[in-house]
């Protein structure tokens, strides 16, 4: 059955989270507001470091302490400020109404542990049932994400597994309990073409089966492209740009995200040299003043330089933080 785009189920309010290290206060996220709606597919986006990881461990209080925490904000899922809730509380919600798809499941699996022994550990946590009840719904989970003979798969281990089949099983881990919210986590990064495609298919088919809401965050705008109805575009912990996909590819209205987009290699186009974003982002513990792309954008000036610019409106759901567009 298609996908139906429901109420508002998640929205974040001017979420901080900062790691307060030796060198100072690392503003990783710094300021990020958005919304998901039910069977809503969302699109993170951005350079490696800009702050996409951090705001999703953010949404399940998984921040790495004590270095990390989160100074401010506000976390709604389904009426409920997650900010509020007491850590016995958490554990009740993660799993079963937000999960996470891990970047890497070479690091995510525990080699010492059975693929059985991982998923029931996720389910049992939620599900007070038998052993044999909880290995039944351990089958259940691996046939939901196509593994094939999961009878015999729950008794491996995840050496014995291809890097395509242990991705499989770290999105069964997910969606075991049947979460409301699944964020995933450069989930196609370890994964060849071929592996990629089945498995966003994948992603895709259980997302209209169950109608849940995904956070898709990815460096790969051709991903974005095929699974997300909305994309918010990162950069140096803020949001810099947001809006439907089709807007923001027919009229990227940041610099960052043109940028973004003219990095990306086209088949139709013959040129010497791809395009290449110049210097590097800024030190997200020495934050200049104005606008965080401010020293590699072609267009700054002085404001730029010593004013951030709030988010103008583009379009339909479709907001920027350029000067250019006052």
């Amino acid at each position: 059955m298609p996908r139906q785009i429901g109420d508002v189920i998640l929205e974040v309010e001017d979420l901080h989270t900062y790691c307060f290290t030796r060198w100072g206060v690392v503003k990783a996220v710094d300021g990020v507001s958005f919304y998901l709606r039910e069977g809503e597919a969302l699109g993170i986006v951005g350079e490696s470091g800009c702050g996409k990881t951090m705001t999703a461990l953010s949404l399940l209080r998984l921040v790495p302490r004590p270095a990390a925490r989160i100074v401010k904000g506000k976390i709604t899922l389904e009426g409920e400020n997650l900010l509020e809730k007491s850590e016995r509380e958490m554990r009740a919600i993660r799993g079963r109404r937000i999960s996470m798809i891990l970047q890497d499941p070479q690091t995510s699996l525990n080699p010492v542990f059975t693929i059985g022994n991982q998923l029931i550990e996720a389910i049992q946590i939620h599900h007070r049932d038998g052993h044999r009840s909880l290995v039944r719904r351990a089958i259940d989970g691996l046939k939901q994400v196509r593994v094939a003979a999961p009878e015999r798969r729950v008794q491996d281990y995840p050496h014995q597994m291809s890097g395509g089949m242990k991705q499989r099983v770290v999105g069964a881990i997910a969606i075991s309990c049947e979460p409301r919210v699944i964020i995933a986590d450069e989930p196609t990064t370890s994964l060849d073409v071929t592996i990629q495609a089945q498995y966003l298919r994948l992603l895709r088919e259980i997302q209209e089966e169950t109608n849940l809401a995904l956070i898709f965050i990815t460096h790969d705008f051709g991903i974005v492209a095929k699974m997300c109805d909305r994309v918010m575009v990162m950069y140096a912990g803020r949001v810099v740009e947001s809006g439907p996909v089709r807007a923001i590819f027919n009229q990227p209205s940041h610099p960052y995200t043109q940028a973004l987009l003219n990095s990306v290699p086209t088949m139709d186009e013959r040129v010497e040299r791809l395009y290449s974003i110049t210097g590097q982002p800024p030190a997200l513990w020495d934050l200049p003043l104005g606008c965080r792309f401010a020293a590699r954008c072609p267009h700054a000036d002085e404001r730029c330089r010593h004013h951030y610019p709030p988010p103008f409106t583009v379009g339909e759901g479709h907001t920027a933080d350029c000067w250019r567009l006052e």
